[in-house]
């Protein structure tokens, strides 16, 4: 599939089966994978859409959806060993959507050879559209992404609730995010923020984002050091960063956070 067909492919799930649901769930369209851990019809629905034509178009490549993850953990192990996988968020910030936030997003990402190679993010509500190639630039609804110049003070985000509040050296303190990585990244990418902290990172909410930042001249890197692969588990968690240099500085300040 072109770059501009897998786009289509998100918007046209999003009509379909996403957004006659936004803020007109029945309650038995709402349900919870673990305590907390929310999931809806849409979720399901849009997942199996966006799987089936990715599979029609690579037949020999896997796709990691999140949903069926859920349903069948061998399917990380699959995708840790595959030369050619795919990426399936069907409703990132569930829980915003469930409580009627539009910020929430749509997300697939491609990796090859445990590289993310394409991705995009469809912000349905905010009819946003990020789409990143590498090596061939981040794009915003059609127009080449750029990360502005940091100003005075590095802000930093934090998806992790027991890290709100800390502060790292003389940083300022970190604030929460948006609470959709679908959002956080391209938040990143056009200055709302000069680095996120994120735990536990899942291929599916990250791999689509950290290309995004990393064509917009963003670094993304776990807190040992390491380049994010979503093929592997960074220790920790992972820093998604303006640039390379605000990366190298967090880096040398996360063993303050706690590790719970």
């Amino acid at each position: 599939m072109e770059t501009d067909d897998v786009l289509t492919l998100l918007k046209d799930v999003a009509e379909e089966v996403v957004n006659p649901r936004f803020r007109g769930l029945a309650d038995g369209e709402i349900s919870e994978k673990n305590p907390g851990d929310l999931v809806t019809v849409a979720d399901r629905e849009a997942e199996v859409r966006i799987t089936e034509a990715l599979r029609r178009a690579y037949p020999d490549a896997l796709v990691l959806g999140e949903e069926a993850t859920a349903a069948d953990a061998g399917l990380m192990k699959q995708f840790r060993a595959a030369a050619h996988a795919f990426t399936v968020d069907p409703v990132d910030g569930t829980k915003n959507f469930v409580g009627g936030s539009p910020d929430h997003a749509m997300m697939v990402a491609e990796v090859l050879d445990g590289a993310v190679v394409r991705s995009w993010i469809w912000q349905p509500q905010h009819e946003r559209a990020y789409v990143a190639e590498r090596g061939a630039g981040a794009w915003g609804n059609g127009r080449r992404l750029e990360r502005p110049p940091l100003g005075d003070g590095l802000r930093g985000v934090t998806s992790r609730r027991s890290w709100i509040g800390r502060t790292l050296g003389t940083l300022r303190a970190l604030d929460l995010t948006w609470v959709c990585c679908g959002v956080d990244y391209p938040k990143l990418v056009e200055g709302a923020a000069d680095y996120a902290l994120f735990g536990r990172p899942k291929p599916w909410d990250h791999a689509p984002g950290s290309l995004l930042l990393s064509e917009a001249g963003g670094f993304v890197g776990g807190f040992d050091g390491s380049p994010y692969r979503p093929q592997l588990d960074p220790p920790r968690g992972i820093i998604s960063a303006a640039d390379r240099a605000t990366y190298d500085v967090v880096q040398g300040l996360v063993d303050a956070l706690p590790h719970r």
